[in-house]
């Protein structure tokens, strides 16, 4: 729900990944490392394991990397070995799949697909490097059980706004393999933990460096600034027609009419606009341009303080928006205290059998049960609510200005302790707000660093996590098998 951080599960990627050529992984970026001359070969288990070609009836079960026992007759499935990497193989049917995969994820999201043959170089160059982990993961003792695995699957499914057999049944209808996912999975994990191990443990930052990216980032806030702004608007109702649309048009243009000939906008907010913010003057409040949707922010940067903008259409309203105040960013840092929130909500999402208008009846008639004190706000968090806070009985924690998205904190901020606000829209879905708690902190040095360090601890992490990879590389013996079986070690 919160604006501001991501959605926690890291292993959501591997979906939404737009090309395994951008170096995509269920935890971060993956970079291909560049192709090096491999040491000399390690003892005889890799050439043992390097005997092409095998065949085996197809009945015969394999041994999961894609071979058959090799010495059966009859009808043959042949398959070869591709690369060996220390004393494992890559074979050809395990390129074939990754390839089959991945081409068919890029084409499902647009992405134009490169060369047959750079693309096979690409995938097979990853594949080296994610046996080689694989390998120093086992090694290390690293592992990840059912229950662990189990789990993972589950909260990718949960970020998809499936079930795990929804999830299980999409996988297999797109032809991968629920099991072969399976494994994908376990292996990514595995091989996040091994990095955890050996990359991010191991990054230390100075209190230099700290400085130095504060001062920067003091430099950078001079340039930047922020808009105290106001709204009005005019929802337009869902599967409106064209002359619905068209009165509500109508009635965002009297709104126009009127502001220019003088009338206040706080005013109009509360005789016109439809949105949660109406009865405070539709104050939204501190913005910085780049938070807000890019048609919003296209029209308000052209504006002094005390003009408004142009009405503008989004998908779903007619907007009409003002500029009071603008301030750099350095100003607006230099307020000393800030106010913090304790909140919570109770989220109903819009989908196809839950309409906006379904979720708003459904939480008015739950604001109705709390105002008569017939039930617990907590209680029925838990039992209707779409948020991953549900089970915490909708409690978000404290919240920081620009933690959670426009339109909630504006109704958040307009609440008085133990106050439950009406129906509140948003990107997320409709929701319900109690406010439990508030105080002001004051931007301490100490939290200020500590952001600092952060942001200074995952740019290291990305770099470092290159280098380890090209050294993992540089360490295997690897060795390419041609067509007619020659080694050939790069």
């Amino acid at each position: 729900m919160r604006n501001a951080r991501p959605i926690p599960m890291k292993v959501l990627a591997l979906l939404l990944c737009s090309s395994a050529l951008a170096g995509c992984s269920l935890f971060g970026k993956k970079p291909a490392p560049t192709p090096v001359v491999a040491p000399a070969a390690p003892a005889a288990t890799a050439s043992a394991a390097a005997a092409t070609p095998l065949a085996a009836k197809p009945a015969v079960k394999s041994d999961g990397k894609g071979f058959l026992p090799p010495g059966e007759s009859g009808n043959v499935s042949i398959d070869s070995i591709v690369v060996v990497v220390n004393d494992d193989v890559i074979t050809q049917r395990e390129l074939n799949n990754r390839i089959k995969t991945v081409t068919g994820r890029m084409k499902g999201q647009n992405v134009a697909l490169p060369e047959a043959a750079d693309l096979r170089r690409q995938l097979l160059e990853r594949m080296i490097v994610e046996r080689a982990q694989l390998q120093m993961a086992k090694e290390m003792g690293v592992r990840v059980d059912d229950l662990q695995l189990d789990r993972a699957i589950g909260r990718i499914a949960e970020a998809q706004k499936l079930s795990v057999q929804d999830l299980r049944n999409q996988m297999e209808k797109d032809g991968i393999p629920y099991a072969a996912f399976r494994e994908e999975i376990r292996e990514e994990i595995i091989m996040q933990r091994l990095r955890e191990h050996e990359v991010d443990a191991k990054i230390q930052i100075s209190d230099a460096e700290v400085d130095s990216f504060l001062a920067a980032e003091k430099a950078a806030a001079a340039e930047q600034f922020e808009l105290n702004i106001s709204q009005i608007m005019v929802r337009i109702p869902d599967n409106a027609t064209a002359e619905v649309i068209a009165q509500r048009r109508a009635r965002a243009e009297e709104v126009m009419r009127q502001l220019r000939t003088g009338a206040d906008f706080a005013k109009m907010a509360a005789t016109y606009s439809d949105a949660s913010d109406a009865l405070q003057g539709g104050v939204v409040g501190w913005r910085q341009p780049e938070r807000l949707p890019p048609v919003f922010a296209e029209a308000l940067v052209k504006l002094k303080p005390g003009q408004v903008t142009p009405i503008i259409k989004s998908v779903g309203a007619f907007h009409i928006l003002k500029v009071f105040e603008r301030r750099s960013l350095a100003e607006a840092q230099a307020v000393a205290a800030v106010q913090q929130t304790r909140a919570r909500h109770i989220l109903l999402k819009v989908t196809p059998t839950m309409s906006a208008a379904d979720a708003k009846r459904k939480l008015l008639e739950l604001k109705e049960r709390l105002d008569n004190k017939a039930a617990k706000f907590e209680d029925l968090a838990r039992l209707v609510s779409n948020d991953g806070s549900a089970s915490k009985g909708g409690d978000l924690g404290w919240l920081y200005p620009g933690d959670t998205m426009p339109e909630f904190e504006t109704a958040m901020n307009n609440l008085k302790i133990g106050e439950v606000s009406e129906p509140v829209e948003s990107s997320f879905g409709i929701h319900l707000i109690e406010v439990l708690e508030r105080k002001s902190d004051d931007v301490s040095k100490e939290r200020e660093r500590n952001n600092a360090r952060q942001a200074i601890r995952e740019r290291k992490m990305e770099e470092a996590a290159e280098s380890w990879q090209r050294e993992v590389r540089d360490r295997a013996y690897v060795e390419f098998r041609t067509e007619d079986g020659a080694a050939a070690k790069k």
